[in-house]
């Protein structure tokens, strides 16, 4: 029955009824999902129907089931082709090009992604600047888009949201009781590919075309007893606007600039550290005021102080005494002393030979 089903839709295909042939290798695969001609077929009827991103889980599946079925490797790297993943593209060609070396279609493929890539080379634009250092990239935790954000889902059967970091997407599926081997998850430069099959009930498929690149090799994905939870590399530092492509503009995230105002202290390029001047002040001060000296030194330290911390009629007395006596008597008591008015002069550096309060 599902072979029958299979030569239906081929001839649909040659009539040029895709959607037909679509729905035909459907009802073929639900008889018997093992089949990986089935997959592979149905991959090129989604080409003719510009389905890129179904065609390249229909592809990856028959490679699955037959790891040697080289129209599987072509059909896949056409659609990632048409969706402009020529690095993909070229990977899955250069695969069924190993296991077929005769036949000529792969290398021509192959030499247009080879293009493609250096075209994309030549006009890479770095959004990002090299030289600023990842601390001041990241933002702030609160400034980070953490809040779920629901997708558009592709069935209802399961229900989806992501959620997202400078560095990373994060996609969560809510699927309950799934065993790992019913999850396929397929990462391309800037597909996912997220089928889950489980014997006996409708497939589910997730395979939307990303909103910006990533790194295939760096993400992975994690099959847990309550939802599959897919962890996207991405490939550039940006804040995108959905989990789809085309869905609003990518931005820069808002660097991670301390709240805290910076001291105004000189701090030079050759320090290890930053200095702290108020900490090494106050140590001077310190210091200076524990000083241990001998003798005349310390009285005119001594002195120094009273002086610093006087009112103004004390150091007026002060120095009114000071200079009347030239330089024997220090008194502290303006009453004592007079009214006279005198130049009010520290007695800081001289030389006391005797002194009385």
């Amino acid at each position: 029955m599902a072979k029958e089903l299979a030569s239906k839709a081929k001839e649909a295909f040659i009539n040029d009824d895709f959607d037909v042939a679509v729905d035909l290798y459907s009802k073929a695969i639900d008889l018997d999902p093992t089949c990986p001609v089935f997959f592979s077929d149905r991959a090129q009827a989604n080409i003719k129907l510009s389905n890129f991103t179904e065609a390249v889980a229909d592809a990856n599946k028959a490679i699955e089931l037959d790891p040697a079925l080289t129209k599987a490797y072509l059909r896949k790297g056409t659609a990632c082709m048409k969706l402009e993943e020529y690095r993909t593209a070229k990977t899955a060609l250069e695969k069924g090009a190993s296991i077929a070396p005769g036949d000529t279609k792969f290398k021509k493929l192959i030499d247009e992604c080879d293009l493609q890539i250096a075209e994309e080379e030549k006009d890479l634009v770095q959004l990002v600047p090299s030289t600023l250092p990842s601390s001041s990239i990241a933002p702030p935790v609160s400034e980070v888009d953490l809040t779920p954000a629901p997708a558009a889902p592709a069935k209802a059967k399961y229900r989806h949201e992501y959620y997202q970091k400078p560095e990373e997407v994060v996609v969560t599926i809510f699927a309950k009781g799934i065993p790992k081997q019913n999850v396929n998850v397929d990462f391309g430069e800037q597909i996912l590919s997220v089928v889950i099959d489980v014997p006996g009930e409708e497939a589910y498929y997730l395979q939307p075309r990303l909103f910006g690149k990533i790194i295939p090799e760096r993400c992975r994905y994690e099959v847990l007893s309550t939802k599959v939870e897919i962890r996207l590399a991405k490939a550039e530092i940006i804040i995108w606007a959905s989990l789809e492509h085309g869905k609003g503009p990518a931005v820069l995230p808002k660097p991670n600039v301390s709240s805290e105002v910076v001291s105004q202290r000189p701090a030079y390029p050759s320090s290890k550290k930053v200095k702290d001047w108020d900490k090494l002040e106050a140590e001077v001060k310190k210091e200076e005021k524990d000083e241990k000296l001998d003798g005349d030194a310390a009285l005119n330290k001594f002195f120094r102080e009273i002086y610093q911390n006087a009112d103004e009629d004390m150091r007026r007395a002060m120095s009114k005494s000071f200079v009347e006596s030239n330089g024997t008597v220090l008194s502290t008591n303006w009453n004592e002393v007079g009214t006279k008015n005198v130049e009010s002069t520290p007695p800081d550096g001289m030389e006391l030979k005797k002194w009385e309060i």
